[in-house]
């Protein structure tokens, strides 16, 4: 039987294994788990000791049994192997929610899957009601669009299958949109419509609309879609809002990823925020950037930072702003052409002054600046910011995305008194999307020295590890009330049921999970005791570190008692029920 215990700051697990006061008993103690600590001292150890949402200690099982009280639930986990939870390094978390409610086009590989899609989801709309989606992108599909331009389809076959809805439907990139002729009339769009700054409203030569908005052109469609919205009553906004965050939280929960990093919410959505927060309805912890303000309203970011709300749920301490769009949608600002697009080299959506007084606003108030920059060109003019605004190293500006620095910016930024970490992860997840740089450019990831790096994929769906089969889908999590929880029993406690104080999210039998692989022992001169401590070791360090709240799932069969499960390197060999922490 194999279980993923995911406590969402656990990356240093080991490190964070903690001796507390011996007056700190433990209301939940796992025993006998091949728990990989991600600390490469000490990889490994076998018992954990958590009260509520700290965990106290992690090591062997008789440390672990230090901190057991009358009332500890205990679980023999029975070999089961435990891992740190993941942490998403750039997404949109209301945005998640809202294309799980809408069309997810995430998953379509073609333009007639995607024009079915919404003649279905218009049949079941009322007439003259607003259908969005998100997630295609014109490099994924297999069959032949049509008419195209830039690789983009014609509006007309989407329009004829929705003729009495406006729709809009998002690149993956979040860089686009495609516009019905409905959308388009509302907004009042024609041929004569000029290209706003920073923006492109995409045509053939002969000047027809395709239906394509790129960039700051997104707004002339947005803007009658947000008035619509508007209609509803706030107490209608919240309610929408909140149903989107439970269905964002159960699909991020449901893969292991226990804690988030939002790339930019406005300050309704961050008054949100913390009202779930400070009600205990947020199930994973948020970080937040607030979403690029207008240089007018730069004096509310006094109000922030605002640090670990709703007992460590949500912070807010960061700003994001855009420099440039995606390269997939012809945004990123580059210093050469587009090889398919001569002489366009990419959009610079935001004028290098408003985000210099953006970047002083962050440096008077200490927060954290976070520069959205693609192309190389963007990446140079951020650097240059950076250099004269950064108020040094510890202030840990970002550089969101980075994914082309040209090779004499990555020399220059050595050595700077700042260096801002990067999000890569567009190329790695996009290849064809290559096709728009040169060649040359194309293999220069951001490898900018001494920068943090992580991975985040808002162009795929949200699965940190890519699934080895595909998995049977287990039922949506329903808001159950703690008494429809399932059970787990408790072998030191045989009459004591496990319940989880959150309705459970569960992840079917069969559900791939990534190998473990056996750690490396440090070398060691011939003759000598190798350097790596062996067997579970303790650690102490303090205060205790926080977990994501406890979510359980059933194991669908019981496991024999004893030592941690020796293969595990085999994903198809074990169960793959898991408990999210």
């Amino acid at each position: 039987m194999r279980y993923c215990i995911l406590p969402a700051v656990l990356l240093l697990l080991a490190a964070a294994c903690t001796q507390t006061n011996p007056a700190d008993k433990a209301t939940l103690i796992l025993l006998n788990g091949a728990v990989w600590t991600a600390d490469s001292l000490q990889p490994t150890a076998e018992a954990i000791a958590m009260r509520g949402e700290r965990i106290l200690f992690v090591g062997d099982n008789a440390g672990a049994q230090a901190f057991a009280s009358d009332s500890t639930q205990v679980i023999n986990l029975h070999g089961a192997f435990v891992t740190p939870g993941f942490i998403e390094g750039h997404g949109h978390f209301s945005a998640l929610g809202r294309a799980l409610q809408n069309l997810n086009l995430m998953p379509t590989k073609s333009w007639q899957e995607i024009i079915r899609l919404a003649g279905e989801k218009a049949a079941a709309t009322p007439k003259g009601a607003w259908i969005e989606g998100r997630g295609w992108h014109q490099e994924k599909w297999n069959q032949d669009a049509g008419p195209v331009v830039n690789g983009y389809p014609f509006h007309d076959a989407l329009s004829a299958a929705t003729p009495d809805h406006p729709v809009v439907l998002h690149h993956a990139s979040g860089h686009a949109l495609l516009a019905n002729q409905q959308a388009m009339e509302r907004a009042g769009i024609s041929r004569e419509t000029p290209d706003p700054v920073g923006g492109r409203i995409v045509r053939d030569a002969a000047g027809r609309l395709t239906g394509v908005f790129e960039e700051n052109a997104m707004l002339l469609i947005e803007r009658p879609l947000e008035m619509w919205k508007n209609q509803r009553s706030e107490a209608q906004k919240q309610a929408d809002f909140d149903q989107s965050i439970r269905a964002a939280s159960a699909d991020c929960l449901s893969k292991g990823i226990c804690s988030f990093q939002d790339a930019g919410s406005s300050f309704w959505e961050i008054e949100q925020y913390k009202r779930l927060a400070e009600n205990g309805k947020l199930d994973l912890r948020l970080w937040i950037m607030v979403a690029q303000p207008p240089v007018s309203e730069l004096d509310r970011l006094a109000a922030f930072p605002q640090i670990g709300l709703g007992d460590g749920y949500c912070t807010v301490r960061a700003v994001k702003a855009y420099l440039d769009g995606a390269l997939g949608s012809y945004g990123a600002w580059l210093l050469e052409p587009y090889n398919d697009k001569p002489g366009f080299t990419g959009q610079n959506v935001t004028p290098a002054d408003t985000l210099a007084a953006i970047a002083a606003a962050c440096r008077d108030r200490g927060l954290q600046f976070c520069v959205h920059a693609i192309g190389d060109r963007a990446n140079r003019e951020t650097l240059r910011i950076f250099e004269q605004y950064a108020p040094g190293k510890d202030a840990r500006w970002r550089v969101e995305h980075a994914q082309h620095i040209a090779p004499e910016d990555i020399r220059a930024s050595h050595n700077k008194a700042w260096s801002p970490p990067c999000r890569p992860f567009i190329a790695p997840v996009m290849p064809p999307s290559w096709k728009n740089a040169s060649a040359q450019r194309a293999r220069e990831p951001a490898r900018t020295s001494g920068a943090t790096c992580s991975t985040a994929a808002p162009t795929s769906p949200t699965a940190p590890i890519p699934p080895w089969k595909t998995p049977t889908r287990a039922p949506a999590c329903t808001q159950a009330s703690p008494a429809n929880a399932p059970t787990i029993r408790s072998p030191s406690i045989p009459n004591k049921p496990c319940r989880a104080k959150k309705p459970s999210c569960l992840i079917p039998a069969g559900t791939p999970a990534p190998p473990l692989k056996k750690p490396k022992k440090a070398a060691s001169k011939k003759g000598s005791a190798p350097t790596s401590p062996s067997g579970p070791q303790t650690y102490s360090i303090a205060p205790p570190i926080p977990s994501c709240r406890l979510q359980y799932n059933t194991p669908s069969s019981a496991g024999k008692s004893g030592s941690p499960a020796k293969n595990n390197r085999r994903p198809d060999k074990l169960n793959s029920n898991r408990i999210y922490m």
